[in-house]
């Protein structure tokens, strides 16, 4: 976006859900002004010692104008992984057209329902999530905003997502990319549009948990030890749903220190530092978050060391 749009000092970046400021410290290490917009206090305060101008708001219609009033029109708007947690989504996205300059640039990211629904990832709705929404959908309330999509680009991330680029509709026409109309007519054609897409999601979503549940038996069975990595969102989920509990996953480990020592909520399964990997040498390694599977089996290669092996359940079980 700084080569794309020629940000520089003159320029204002808007990031909303800013988190920690891992992104902003990019722009502010540019000599480029910006601002995070992140109501979790802590996470806020990890920004600023980042050197990131944060305010603890959550972003809406009167924050836009006071933000408008003070620093001006943002030349970049950006909201990454974040469009999901928002309950009330045109009205963030009325006030990001009143915030961007007239020939600024909207930039989302948002995990993609179409992926959701045919990969089965259930695990991804969780209790963060208000909404999943499909690139109609977004792009109908994006005309509604009065912002123009010109770009959305499908990612690989969480499973797959969009990146959506967006201005406001009285800003100088530059082109409607390609992409739009085509992944438009691509979710038409896949028929997202009709209830009937998604009723066989149910039932694939217990198929997968039963496989899961078969697995580990299985793997007890066979007396082998079966772990888990990482605790987070999308294993808490799977793992609940499936009513897994320690007698079939004995721990899960995760890098977080926060996390270690403490309990999976509603399984109560331990969360232990990953060096006991090594100590324990377990058969096989549950990956929960599959969507950082290659970095993770990276991280753990030595498993393969005592023929240790890795396995996900998501969109289907796989061991290797």
């Amino acid at each position: 976006m700084t080569s794309r749009l020629g940000l520089g000092d003159h320029s204002f970046v808007v990031e909303i859900g800013s988190n920690d400021g891992y992104l902003l410290r990019n722009f502010v290490r540019s000599g480029v002004p910006c601002l995070g917009i992140e109501p979790t206090a802590s996470t806020a305060a990890a920004a600023k010692l980042l050197g990131v101008p944060t305010l603890e708001r959550f972003f809406d219609e009167e924050l836009a104008t006071e933000v408008l009033d003070t620093h001006g029109p943002a030349d970049l708007i950006v909201a990454i992984n974040v469009f999901a947690h928002v309950p009330y989504p045109r009205d963030v996205l009325r006030a990001v057209r009143t915030l961007l300059a007239p020939n600024g640039v909207f930039l989302v990211e948002f995990p993609q329902l179409r992926t959701l629904i045919e990969s089965c990832e259930f695990d991804t709705i969780y209790h963060e999530h208000f909404s999943y929404f499909s690139f109609t959908t977004v792009h109908q309330m994006m005309t509604e905003a009065r912002l123009r999509v010109v770009e959305v680009e499908e990612l690989s991330t969480h499973g797959g997502s969009l990146r959506v680029v967006a201005e406001r509709d009285d800003s100088s026409p530059k082109g409607v990319h390609s992409s739009v109309s085509s992944l438009l007519q691509n979710e038409t054609d896949a028929g997202i549009n009709s209830i009937e897409y998604y009723r066989s999601f149910k039932e694939e979503a217990i198929h997968t948990k039963n496989e899961l549940i078969r697995f580990l038996l299985l793997q007890k069975t066979l007396g082998k030890q079966v772990v888990g990595y990482g605790a987070a969102a999308k294993g808490n989920t799977i793992l609940n749903f499936a009513g897994i509990r320690s007698d079939l996953l004995p721990y899960v480990v995760d890098r977080n220190p926060a996390k270690i020592g403490k309990y999976l909520p509603g399984s109560r399964i331990p969360i232990l530092s990953p060096d006991v990997l090594r100590e324990n040498k377990p058969d096989i390694v549950l990956i929960l978050p599959w969507n950082l599977t290659h970095e993770i089996e990276a991280q753990l290669s030595y498993i393969r060391d005592w023929g240790g092996k890795f396995a996900v359940a998501i969109p289907a079980i796989r061991c290797w």
